[in-house]
């Protein structure tokens, strides 16, 4: 990845399409299920939203594999996705903008408090 790719982003561009000429490939269920992982994990990005893309993969990746083994999404991901999302991006460190703004404050109030 050169400079301007970074500034612009063509290479996240890229790679999300990428990542939708695979979920094509996907039974109609598991398309859903992609639908909705992209939509509450974006919540958990950074301002670039690079932090994601190994998460992306990652879950693309489970999906083919299970819809290859003929497990259904639920089986997969469990009955909830909005939870399943939460904690992949717990656990990968991956904080929302809420959680970044709050810790910011806080740190300010203290930094100001204390003096």
């Amino acid at each position: 990845m050169n400079f301007w790719e970074m500034v612009t982003g063509s290479d996240m561009t890229k790679e999300m399409k990428t990542f939708e000429a695979r979920a094509k490939e996907l039974p109609a269920d598991y398309q859903a299920a992609w639908e909705q992982i992209k939509t509450n994990l974006w919540s958990h990005s950074d301002f670039t939203g690079r932090n994601l893309m190994p998460i992306l993969d990652g879950v693309l990746g489970l999906l083919e594999e299970t819809a290859a083994d003929g497990q259904s999404v639920q089986e997969a991901l469990g009955e909830d996705i909005k939870d399943f999302c939460s904690a992949l991006a717990g656990e990968e460190g991956a904080r929302s903008f809420r959680e970044r703004w709050r810790q910011q404050l806080n740190n300010n109030i203290t930094k100001k408090l204390s003096k």
